[in-house]
């Protein structure tokens, strides 16, 4: 199972299953969270072979309708990717407040380097 299928089922439950790669369709009602490989370290083994772990660098965005919505979804994705018995989560940083006056909407972002199994 790849990092982003074991993303999606761990954060699904916060936002009713609105959890996509990359962007969310046009219309999505909100909360939603969107997810990117933006990186990562790669596993070379000493011998020809296939390495049986993975690592990449996510970068994790939540968009709501109000900022104290997005500033708690937030802090609830980090907290469920830090515990995930599924893979080894790390915050990179800190999580960053963005908005998009257009779609009158307010998100956070945050960057993980999470190791998993292959």
């Amino acid at each position: 199972m790849s990092i982003g299928t074991k993303i999606v089922a761990l954060l699904s439950p916060l936002v009713a299953g609105r959890v996509f790669p990359d962007r969310a369709p046009f219309g999505t009602a909100r909360p939603y969270v969107t997810y990117q490989q933006i990186g990562g370290h790669v596993v070379i083994p000493l011998a020809k072979e296939v390495a049986d772990v993975e690592n990449g660098f996510i970068q994790v965005n939540v968009w709501c309708d109000r900022r104290t919505d997005a500033d708690a979804l937030a802090n609830q994705v980090e907290a469920a990717l830090i515990t995930a018995e599924v893979f080894n989560a790390k915050p990179m940083a800190g999580q960053i407040s963005t908005s998009d006056e257009e779609l009158d909407r307010y998100g956070k972002q945050q960057d993980f380097s999470i190791w998993s199994a292959r």
